[in-house]
């Protein structure tokens, strides 16, 4: 057989394009591919896999053409570049290298710090300038101050312990913290609004998802304390941007340091031309140790991957070796789907997740499908997890993750899955099974037995099973507009607690669900996604 050929479409480490000839691998270094889609395009359908940074957008139109394309291998932990749905539907593995960067965006994060408290670069212009204005830039110390972290997973804890180290307070918001896992790394674990009236600095170190979009909106800037200064080396639009500037050019905050931002590359932006503002260009992973790092990481997951078949942290696709691969396929996109089926109905800070496997998928290798169960769990607010890094992501939150097995089984299915979610509020659970055709269907909600395969769009509805409700709600979607593609329901006992799961041909917006709330059976109702 040929050797298997790589493309690197973007900069990366001599050392990495080293360790694919070693490995036997033929490789072509095209970096300027990366800001040539055309390009790229025209020669894709060469190469088996395919080696990027953040230059190159790996589009459905680029997968279009990439006909022997088996691995994407992203140097750097953002896959917002690669259209990840496209290529898993074209059967490509796309993989990342999460914690290569870790370490260097907390220090970019605490450098940013202590530039705001000693107004550094703005000194150095003046001072380079010929300007001698040492009673201008008058500065304040770090130490004994609050630092408020909102988001204290990998990153978040490395400042903090940074932090702790400079003699800061550290107080962090993280719905996923545990107390234990507070007082191990040594933060007070507290909520947004404590967190916002107590701290003299807030670091921000969590992914944008829709429940972290401007966490720090004009009316959490209102809450925060005069005179607090804020950085944010995580995500471009967790602040708002505008009204960031109106609570600078007011002095209610005092600086702000940015290296992310809404739209990039930034060449406007609300906080540019503010003598307060410290900006960089999203340097966060831009250190000579970060980028070797990240290199030589995705070029050893490639090679194995396509030498052996073995995945390592893979964003579509759990590690698991090739002969396992066709087995568990089916149970892997059932556990995550059960689990982002729950993780969507809750939003209470989680506690525990349970998985229990019963019957024959008890013997098979499950720890791809507790990752897949408990990244189907998080997704929902933690946008850039995968099936490798969420284990860790939830221990590091405190999330105890239980797996129990009963070989035997005692129902009426071969293999049965089931997810237990332990939230402050309450626990929810659910069961599914995959049939002989593969596809996983849901068999069992809150104890209820149902029979739902699952769709893109879908309705939970928690009602009494009482006359009218079926037409009622019929009525609502069909006013609305919305069609029914099956209509799942289930009960506890007549005339008691029923549920119905229904799929449906397009999103459902929020006024067609205050609708369907309104209807007198209805308990709750809430659109979900797969």
């Amino acid at each position: 057989m040929p050797a298997p050929k790589v493309l690197i479409s973007d900069a990366l480490s001599e050392a990495a394009i080293q360790i694919f000839r070693d490995r036997g691998i033929d490789v072509d270094f095209r970096p300027e591919l990366g800001k040539d889609k055309d390009a790229l395009a025209a020669i894709i359908g060469a190469y088996d896999g395919l080696a990027i940074r953040s230059a190159t957008k790996v589009t459905p139109k680029i997968l279009d053409q990439a006909e022997r394309l088996r691995v994407v291998g992203r140097a750097g932990i953002g896959v917002d570049n690669v259209d990840v749905p496209a290529a898993t539907a074209k059967g490509v593995i796309v993989m990342n290298t999460p914690f290569g960067n870790s370490i260097t965006t907390a220090e970019h994060a605490i450098a940013m710090m202590f530039a705001l408290a000693r107004q550094i670069p703005q000194a150095d212009a003046s001072t380079q300038a010929g300007r001698w204005e040492k009673n201008r830039f008058m500065g304040v110390e770090l130490t004994a101050k609050t630092l408020g972290v909102i988001g204290c997973g990998n990153i978040g804890a490395i400042v903090a312990d940074r932090a702790i180290g400079l003699k800061l307070k550290v107080v962090a918001y993280d719905p996923f913290l545990s107390p234990e896992r507070a007082r191990e790394i040594g933060v007070e674990k507290v909520e947004l609004d404590g967190l916002l009236a107590r701290a003299d600095i807030i670091t921000l170190h969590v992914p944008m998802t829709d429940k972290t979009r401007n966490v720090l909106s004009a009316e959490a800037l209102a809450k925060t304390k005069p005179g607090v200064r804020i950085v944010n080396c995580a995500r471009g639009g967790l602040v708002d941007e505008a009204a960031l500037r109106a609570a600078l050019d007011s002095g209610h905050v005092a600086g702000a340091a940015f290296d992310v931002f809404v739209e990039e590359p930034a060449r406007e932006n609300p906080l540019f031309g503010h003598p307060n503002v410290i900006c960089t260009p999203h340097l966060g992973a831009s250190t000579n140790e970060a980028q070797e790092n990240v290199a030589l990481q995705v070029a050893e997951q490639m090679s194995d991957y396509l030498l052996s078949g073995a995945i390592t942290n893979a964003i579509n696709f759990p590690s698991i070796s090739a002969e396992e691969a066709p087995r568990l396929r089916p149970y892997v996109s059932l556990a995550d789907k059960l689990g982002s089926f729950l993780g969507q109905l809750t939003d209470a800070p989680i506690k525990g997740i349970r998985i229990t496997y019963e019957g024959a998928v008890a013997e098979m290798n499950t720890r791809a499908l507790t990752s897949a169960a408990v990244t189907g769990v998080l997704r929902p607010f933690l946008a850039d997890i995968n099936m490798v890094s969420a284990p860790a992501i939830a221990r590091e939150r405190g999330i105890v993750i239980d797996e129990v097995k009963r070989e035997g089984g005692d129902g009426d299915f071969e293999s049965v899955v089931r997810i237990t979610v332990e939230a402050e509020d309450m626990p929810r659970d659910a069961a599914g099974t995959v049939f002989h055709d593969g596809k996983p269907r849901v068999i069992e909600i809150r104890s209820i037995d149902i029979d739902a395969a699952f769709a893109p769009h879908m309705l939970y509805v928690r009602n009494h099973d009482k006359p009218g409700f079926i037409g009622r709600f019929g009525s609502v979607l069909g006013e609305a507009g919305v069609n029914i593609a099956t209509f799942n329901l289930g009960r506890e006992t007549e005339g008691g607690n029923a549920i119905a799961f229904v799929a449906v041909d397009g999103p459902v917006g929020p006024d067609v669900l205050e609708k369907i709330a309104a209807i007198p059976q209805v308990k709750r109702v809430r659109a979900v996604s797969f």
